[in-house]
């Protein structure tokens, strides 16, 4: 059973307060901050985004950085410098469950 659910014309979620959601926002950013044991590649494998996806979605959004910049506004620090801390090697079954979950985005940038 595809546990995905189809985005029904008026969604609810489009009639958040912007300020509710920007809320809501930084608090998921900063608690992916705080959780940096949950690798990126883990993070693609079961739901096809991680940390570099917000960085890319703040800049579609508007932001305006370039792409190292927005990585430092979601990671809270220089991206190679958090890469360097907190990433570990992906296994091959770790690529293989990212690779796996992206074909479920339906076009949806991942």
């Amino acid at each position: 059973m595809d546990t995905n659910a189809t985005l029904i014309p008026s969604d609810a979620l489009d009639e958040l307060p912007d300020a509710v959601a920007a809320a809501a926002f930084r608090r998921l950013v900063r608690h992916l901050r705080h959780r940096h044991d949950a690798q990126n590649i883990d993070l693609m494998g079961l739901a096809g985004f991680c940390r570099n996806c917000l960085a890319d979605w703040i800049n579609d959004a508007g932001a305006g950085f370039d792409k190292a910049t927005a990585r430092e506004v979601i990671h809270g620090l220089p991206a190679a410098e958090w890469k360097a801390r907190f990433q570990t090697e992906a296994t091959p079954e770790q690529m293989a469950r990212m690779d796996e979950s992206l074909k479920k985005n339906g076009g949806m940038h991942g």
